[in-house]
């Protein structure tokens, strides 16, 4: 996962996260969403850092993966080679896409600046802070400076809603673990090797608190017809770091150039 630099200077993020926030807080008081009439959901809310020293998966939460679906072992700065694709199953058509594909394509100028979608950006190693109410949780990821809204107020998924590098999100809780539902995602990558998903991917994420170490933990689950033939899903974990800010991640595409003629 390459990073094209990062400065000090303040961004306008912060300023847009709290309007949200206060416009969220306002619903909250007017609506009793299913989110909203829950008992005390647990509070996410704070700066999370990734985790590489990965604790087993729970296995409560893996069983409630799908059938058909692998886990893939990329979680973390480390990634898959040209080739390797942990257990994925790809189309004929995707599998001829990725042989083609070269990872110097991936630092020329006009694509090092290209953000990857929510799909393979979960799992990399930038942090990101949480800010929750009960009709909207917002996530600021620090990299690529990208904002997720999950919609916690029962809405559906809207057929007209544009795709994006983060998707369209809901999210509900089932019991103390966080589900968040995504679509409307745009085509991206999956494993930043030539495995590209389409528009039509669908993820699926479950989140939880562990009680034995505080830490964030979830699962990350996939389906994209278009591009591969089975499902695909992660195990990824984060912790809590109170007193850290997610960064400007502002990417400099002239960051490229050291990489011409190599």
């Amino acid at each position: 996962m390459h990073r094209g630099g990062r400065s000090a200077r303040a961004r306008s993020g912060r300023t847009m996260v709290r309007r949200l926030l206060a416009l969220a807080g306002s619903g909250a008081l007017l609506l009793a969403s299913p989110a909203a009439a829950q008992d005390s959901p647990p509070d996410f809310s704070g700066f999370w850092g990734p985790v590489f020293n990965l604790g087993e998966p729970a296995a409560d939460m893996v069983a409630r993966l799908p059938e058909n679906t692998v886990v893939i072992a990329d979680t973390g700065v480390a990634e898959f080679p040209r080739g390797e694709y942990g257990g994925l199953i790809l189309t004929p058509e995707a599998l001829a896409h990725a042989e083609q594909w070269r990872p110097e394509s991936e630092l020329a100028i006009d694509r090092v600046c290209l953000p990857q979608s929510i799909v393979y950006a979960l799992q990399g190693p930038f942090p990101f802070e949480i800010h929750q109410t009960p009709t909207l949780i917002v996530i600021r990821y620090e990299y690529f400076d990208q904002v997720r809204l999950v919609h916690m107020d029962g809405r559906e998924h809207p057929a007209e809603a544009p795709d994006t590098k983060m998707g369209y999100s809901t999210g509900r809780w089932d019991g103390s673990d966080l589900v968040i539902e995504t679509s409307h995602i745009a085509a991206s990558t999956i494993t930043n090797n030539g495995l590209d998903h389409s528009n039509r991917i669908r993820t699926t994420e479950r989140y939880r608190i562990d009680p034995a170490d505080g830490r964030l933990v979830a699962t990350q689950w996939f389906s994209d017809s278009a591009t591969i033939t089975n499902n695909g899903a992660r195990w990824i974990e984060w912790e809590r770091r109170p007193g850290q800010y997610v960064y400007p991640y502002e990417c400099d595409p002239s960051f490229a150039l050291e990489y011409e003629g190599r």
